[in-house]
């Protein structure tokens, strides 16, 4: 539905998971497609709150923090850190990034375990588990090595056999022993809760039935979940880290991520009501009919966000909203592989903003988003984004029309008006303008590759009428019409600026400084912006805001990726 319908706009990006960096196919499946309809939506003036927080908890934090001897409080503390500055450095705009490891995090779940709990929806079950008597502890699957029952081949992992491929209960594994300190282990039977999703396929059929606007992506991978049936999933599992169970009897027990992690966006919306100086404002973001809630996902996430979460929600005492839309993007590749995070075959955001902008990043996953497909990111292919795009198309535009004007027409808009319009500067108008309104059409659908494509046009003719106007030419003989081109362009400019916004923050917000708009951009920015720039305004002076990337750096990048593959 669109966004028209509802009061205000509830966005979340999946939790990243605090074990390690964000890279491009992280960012290209769940934050940069959200953070631009975020930014879209408040530069229409719509109400939204984006919600985001790093997911803490599960095996591979605990075997991090075995391996580097300090604890998971300390891997994830540092991990956050690192993500925040990462997302923030690269225009990232939450209104709350939390952590599922503070209290509201903890007691949030807990009130929402004990609320399903005390209506009798979870079933309990005991089953064999691998246990550690040297350690004293039942042991997760990633603690676990043994010999593969498919193949045969050892050091095979818990779940997974990295080997053939299979995948099999733990329990299969031949000669099983603790990876931690190679010690065999023995099954012991363990007691846990369940969520029988079965009870609510239905409902969520149902549920899933009234959004035939959602990307094929989801539908499909939804039928094929209904088509074999929904089966109980497990809420809780022994592991010392996370959040408790709080029931009695129950020391040793925590919540399984894929349970808490997306209670994460409840939370952390809670953290952000208390900052705000009202504890109940949350409630308007999550029991308001009038709110609108978008999930952005990567395809891995669809399954938790789709079926699992509403289940969950759907179940609950209180009245929770559901959400409207989970446009779930496919996976990007590198360099026509793909990632792969285990041999450090990624680019890592934190590496790359120490020599590149985040504009021009943001511009080129904008420009080849994984929406209907899986996508490929190339150095080379960046390269051509950034100086034949970015820098030609754009940013040499907007350079040209300011030096121009500030040194003919001492640095203010000159006069223009509607009655020395030729066709050819209402021509370029209109075609402008009619990209501005089908840009708009593509965003209210998350059609983002789309709409670039209409920015990219709307630029194309914006350099083609300064060409075809030739402001240059006339300036001597014919100044009066020399300084209305430079008006019309202008309005060329500010409405490029609104296109444009959403996707290069960093240099739209220049531009919107040096046109010498009076509004905040991202707070009556779209309204001052389908305003005509009058006659007059005094104007900022422009610098180069995307320079051509050095081909030794291009270069350089390439040749660490090639090793990587080589090892």
């Amino acid at each position: 539905m669109s966004s028209a319908k509802f009061k205000r706009t509830l966005i979340t990006s999946a939790l990243p998971y605090a074990n390690g960096e964000i890279h491009l196919g992280h960012l290209a499946g769940a934050y940069l497609p959200a953070d631009i309809y975020a930014r879209y939506l408040r530069l229409r003036g719509e109400e939204v709150l984006y919600i985001c927080g790093s997911d803490e908890y599960g095996v591979p934090i605990t075997l991090t923090a075995d391996r580097l001897g300090i604890t998971p409080k300390e891997v994830v503390d540092r991990n956050y850190a690192s993500i925040k500055k990462s997302f923030a450095d690269f225009g990232m705009s939450f209104d709350n990034f939390s952590q599922t490891s503070r209290d509201i995090h903890a007691q949030t779940s807990q009130a929402f375990f004990a609320d399903l709990h005390a209506q009798g929806l979870f079933t309990q079950r005991t089953k064999d588990q691998f246990y550690s008597a040297a350690q004293d502890r039942f042991l997760a699957d990633r603690y676990i090595e043994g010999t593969c029952p498919r193949c045969k081949t050892e050091g095979a992992r818990g779940d997974e056999c990295e080997s053939c491929g299979a995948t099999y209960d733990a329990t299969e594994l031949i000669n099983p022993k603790s990876v931690l300190d190679n010690s065999p282990l023995e099954l012991r039977p363990t007691t846990h809760w369940f969520l029988p999703l079965g009870d609510w396929q239905e409902k969520l059929e149902a549920f899933i039935g009234k959004h035939p606007e959602w990307k094929p992506n989801v539908q499909q991978y939804c039928k094929s979940w209904f088509d074999d049936g929904l089966k109980e999933r497990a809420v809780t599992r022994d592991l010392s880290w996370g959040v408790p169970v709080p029931l009695p009897d129950h020391e040793g027990k925590v919540f399984y991520v894929w349970f808490d992690a997306p209670i994460g966006y409840i939370s952390a919306t809670k953290e952000w009501a208390l900052a705000q100086g009202d504890e109940k404002a949350w409630r308007t973001w999550w029991q308001d009919e009038e709110t609108r809630m978008v999930h952005f996902i990567g395809k891995d996430n669809i399954f938790f966000h789709a079926l699992f979460f509403p289940a969950m929600l759907m179940a609950h005492s209180e009245n929770y909203i559901l959400p409207e839309n989970v446009p779930a993007n496919e996976f990007l590749n590198l360099e026509g592989q793909k990632l792969s995070t285990s041999r450090g075959f990624a680019v890592w955001l934190p590496e790359y903003l120490e020599k590149f902008s985040a504009d021009s990043l943001r511009y080129t996953l904008a420009r080849n988003l994984p929406e209907t497909r899986d996508t490929n990111f190339t150095w080379e292919g960046h390269q051509a984004k950034n100086d034949g795009e970015l820098g030609n198309k754009f940013g040499n535009l907007i350079n040209r029309v300011f030096t121009f004007t500030n040194k003919h027409f001492d640095g203010k808009v000159p006069e223009w008006s509607e009655e020395m319009m030729t066709d050819l500067d209402r021509s370029a108008l209109e075609k402008v303008a009619s990209d501005l309104e089908k840009w708009t059409e593509h965003m209210e659908k998350f059609e983002f590759k789309a709409a670039m494509e209409i920015c990219v046009h709307a630029g194309q003719e914006g350099n083609r009428y300064f060409d075809e106007a030739a402001p240059f030419k006339v300036r001597k003989d014919d100044p009066v019409r020399c300084g209305h081109i430079l008006g019309v362009t202008f309005q060329i400019l500010r409405q490029l600026c609104l296109m444009l916004a959403p996707v290069i923050p960093f240099g739209m917000e220049k531009l919107w400084g040096w046109m010498g708009m009076k509004t905040d951009l991202w707070v009556g920015g779209w309204t001052e912006g389908m305003q005509p720039i009058e006659p007059g305004r005094p104007l900022g002076k422009s610098e180069i805001l995307y320079p051509r990337l050095e081909q030794s750096d291009i270069e350089e990048e390439i040749e660490r990726l090639n090793k990587m593959l080589e090892e």
